[in-house]
């Protein structure tokens, strides 16, 4: 089987990594790089253009798409007008408006488009997926993500909604196998950026599971957490460290009355899963790599999803403006 020449635009802080894991991937050329910033002929011995025409030109299967958000519909336009499949990092696009472009751009053309939320290949939402779809948990009552940390200075033309919040709509729904209903969101600046810096959101998605997401840049200290709750008990995912726990309801009855009465239910016994651990970034390319050479885009985060993740954040920042409860 012939190599894939792939290309890369945006060499920011994502845009690094991607570097690293497609000069090293399986059956893949690296073969370009466009940023305008790196004033250099090359890096790491992979030529570097100022303009994705030059890429182009260079001749390429697919490009991997990491430079700032609101460039993203422009790139992903001109990628498909060439010909060429695309991974783009999430959001897909700024606004919805601009995703469902880019979405139409290559399905008429028959592309391959993928979005990169990363999320889905981290081993612990994986099994989390897994556990769920084989009546694990029985009935799913509620999902809580926190996505907490330090201000990333690679971030200045969106805010903590469609840059960290995209994340837990994604795995939310993904994990679930449920949409969306109702969003209803408070969102604050406290660091004196033009855009949200923390935002709290309740949702509803389909079938009456409820969901909440508490995401900022302004904590000190890093937390990376989705908490399924169901019917025989929680499936706790730390994407950090790529750990999934179960805390099973307990199956001892509890004779000490006044507990019994206050606690629902009892705790049980607790699990932590072996998991096999690869990295994620990894993953995502391997399966667009194999995407492109099969057409087959089921393993990958497609670009209809990308538009709908946009349009769930868009809601969540309605909610906010408005103090209102938002139906998709």
């Amino acid at each position: 089987m012939a190599r894939l020449r792939a290309g890369l635009v945006g060499m920011g802080a994502m845009g690094r990594n991607h570097f690293r894991v497609l000069g090293a991937l399986d059956g893949v050329d690296l073969v370009g790089v466009v940023d305008p910033a790196l004033g250099t002929a090359e890096h790491a011995g992979v030529p570097v253009h100022t303009e994705l025409e030059q890429l182009l030109a260079a001749g390429v299967d697919y490009v991997t798409v990491a430079c700032p958000t609101f460039l993203h519909e422009e790139v992903g336009l001109q990628l498909a007008e060439a010909g060429v499949h695309a991974l783009i990092e999430k959001p897909l696009a700024a606004t919805s408006k601009g995703a469902r472009a880019v979405r139409d751009a290559f399905a008429e053309r028959g592309l391959v488009g993928g979005v990169g939320h990363i999320e889905r290949y981290n081993p612990a939402l994986q099994s989390l997926r897994e556990r769920l779809a084989a009546g694990d948990l029985g009935e799913v009552y509620q999902v809580v993500t926190r996505r907490q940390g330090p201000f990333p200075a690679r971030i200045a033309d969106v805010g903590v909604v469609k840059d960290l919040a995209t994340h837990d709509i994604d795995l939310t729904a993904w994990v679930t196998g449920r949409d969306y209903v109702t969003v209803a969101a408070q969102t604050a600046r406290r660091s004196g950026r033009e855009h949200e810096d923390m935002v709290a959101v309740t949702a509803e998605l389909s079938d009456g599971v409820i969901a909440s997401h508490l995401v900022n840049w302004l904590s000190p200290q890093k937390e990376r957490t989705t908490v399924v709750t169901g019917e025989r008990g929680a499936l706790i995912a730390d994407t950090l460290t790529a750990d999934l726990t179960f805390h099973a309801n307990g199956a001892i009855p509890l004779e000490w009355e006044s507990q019994r009465n206050f606690r629902g239910v009892s705790e049980g016994d607790v699990t932590r899963f072996a998991l096999a651990r690869r990295e994620p970034l990894l993953v995502e390319h391997e399966k667009f790599r194999d995407a492109v050479v099969s057409g087959d885009a089921s393993q990958i985060v497609d670009l209809d999803q990308g538009v709908r993740i946009v349009e769930v954040s868009e809601a969540i920042l309605d909610s906010a403006a408005t103090n209102t409860t938002v139906t998709l």
